[in-house]
């Protein structure tokens, strides 16, 4: 690029945990006040916000990543990188020093925060390097001041989340929400009299109740509300962070909210006391290690949910949102019943006189595992150029490490991709229904024949199987075959 056209690009990064004084628009006119001024243009391709995100972390900053990608293109893009302030750049010393070092030392690009003019030579230097440090201060000592708020809030009992179950919020004040409250105070009663959560749950979607988001009840979902002190008038916290589902995180903190309890302290403990009692009781049975992986595993979902089959102790099959408590049918039905089900409907698919559309049966021959074999590849190619990149902008490899691993990568994508389109080619010719009625034929040959292993069955049904459906009620289980690509 020549150095007579003085093009920039302008990064702005705004965070709701800031206090920023101007909003985007403002900064992106304040940029374009000064580079009018100062004899730049910023051509609006070369505007990258981040709205939202912090400056900490490169993660999650993918308009900060997209102006270190498109800096980095030949030829140079731009010749500076104008900012309103270096916090906006990043507020992590490392992070600052790496990518500037990177920007202005590798690529010859400037970095400018039009509101700190810095002076050239070794006091610029400094400058900058105190502005970096007192940035990362700013950063540090504001998540300690939001964490001590948090903390005073949780002292004095205010709302610091979305209100739970059978509760809403007014004035950052929980406060009982009809009909949720009712329905709360009838799953403690439940629970309390020996019903179990997932026919808790059935019962909920049942009659039409939905979660804050609109969701169906799972079993875990009542397990969440039951453990919940939110009902007997206290708020939990962890100040370490979220503890998700980790009831016993020793790092909680209780406190006593100022909302009412929907729960009574008796109702409650009871409540806990069974939860425990079954927990102390139940264990995980998961498939046996001598069964493997089956070889319908992943093809059968309940025709009235939609739903994958899953697995159940000793061997049987059910539907995983009846498991779950959001699907009213349970599909239960015997292993051997299923798979011989499979195969019989294969064999009145392949003999029956009426004609089967075998077009849309995919052919599973050598070509064919070739090509996927060179898709797999070239999967595994793209990846390691994310890969690549990442370990690039974290800082892992250096700019000549990553051009160097780059173009060998790149380099056996495109040869991978033209190794693809010569086998997509020859496939079209040869990926005819004959070809397609004859694999499904091995497939079913493969699945009777009782030498055959889980490995091969399991590949065998899914080269021709997309999915099946199964209606325990109807006796009915429809296939449906995999598309030709």
């Amino acid at each position: 690029m020549s150095e007579n056209r003085k093009i920039a690009a302008a990064y702005i990064r705004v965070s709701t945990e800031e206090q920023v004084e101007l909003s985007p628009a403002s900064q992106l006119l304040e940029i374009r006040k000064w580079a009018a001024k100062n004899g730049w243009t910023v051509p609006e391709k070369y505007v990258f916000v981040d709205e939202g995100i912090s400056g900490r972390k490169v993660t999650g900053r993918d308009a900060f990543r997209r102006l270190i990608g498109t800096a980095k293109t030949k030829p140079k893009p731009f010749d500076a990188i104008l900012l309103w302030k270096f916090s906006r750049f990043a507020r992590n010393r490392d992070d600052a020093v790496f990518y500037k070092s990177v920007l202005r030392k590798q690529l010859h690009i400037e970095v400018v925060s039009i509101s700190e003019p810095i002076a050239e030579g070794k006091l610029g230097i400094l400058m900058e390097a105190l502005i970096e440090a007192m940035d990362e201060y700013y950063s540090i000592n504001l998540a300690e001041e939001v964490k001590r708020g948090m903390e005073e809030k949780h002292r004095r009992g205010e709302l610091q989340s979305n209100p739970s179950f059978g509760y809403a919020a007014e004035n950052n004040i929980l406060v009982s929400k009809e009909p949720e409250a009712i329905y709360l105070k009838e799953i403690f009663r439940r629970f309390c009299a020996g019903e179990g959560t997932y026919s808790i749950a059935i019962w909920l979607n049942s009659v039409g109740v939905r979660t804050h988001r609109g969701n169906l009840f799972e079993n875990r979902t009542v397990e969440y509300i039951l453990r919940n002190p939110v009902y007997i008038g206290k708020l939990r916290w962890n100040p370490s962070g979220i503890s998700r589902r980790d009831f016993t995180d020793p790092g909680v903190v209780l406190s006593d909210g100022r909302h009412e309890p929907l729960i009574d302290l008796d109702t409650w403990n009871t409540a806990q006391s069974r939860m425990a009692e079954l927990k102390a009781a139940w264990k995980y049975h998961g498939r046996p290690p001598e069964c493997g992986r089956d070889w319908i595993s992943g093809l059968i979902r309940c025709a009235s949910c939609g739903s994958t089959m899953i697995f159940a102790k000793p061997h049987y099959w059910k539907c995983n949102g009846y498991v779950r408590g959001t699907c009213r049918i349970s599909q239960h039905v015997s292993s051997e019943l299923l798979k011989d089900a499979v195969i019989r409907r294969l064999q009145l698919d392949l003999s029956s006189d009426l004609p089967i559309d075998f077009e849309a049966i995919r052919a599973k021959d050598s070509g064919e595992a070739e090509l996927n074999a060179l898709r797999t590849q070239r999967d595994a190619l793209a990846r390691r150029l994310d890969r690549l990149r990442d370990a690039y902008l974290s800082g892992t490899d250096s700019l000549e490490e990553y051009r160097d691993a780059k173009e060998a990568t790149q380099q056996k994508l495109t040869e991978i991709s033209m190794q693809i389109e010569e086998a997509e080619e020859k496939n079209a010719v040869s990926g005819t229904s004959c070809a397609a009625e004859e694999s499904a034929k091995t497939a079913l040959k493969t699945l009777r024949c009782d030498a055959a292993g889980v490995e091969q069955a399991y590949e065998a049904a899914h080269a021709i199987i997309n999915y099946a459906t199964w209606d325990k009620a109807k006796n009915l289980l429809c296939i449906h075959y995999r598309l030709t690509f």
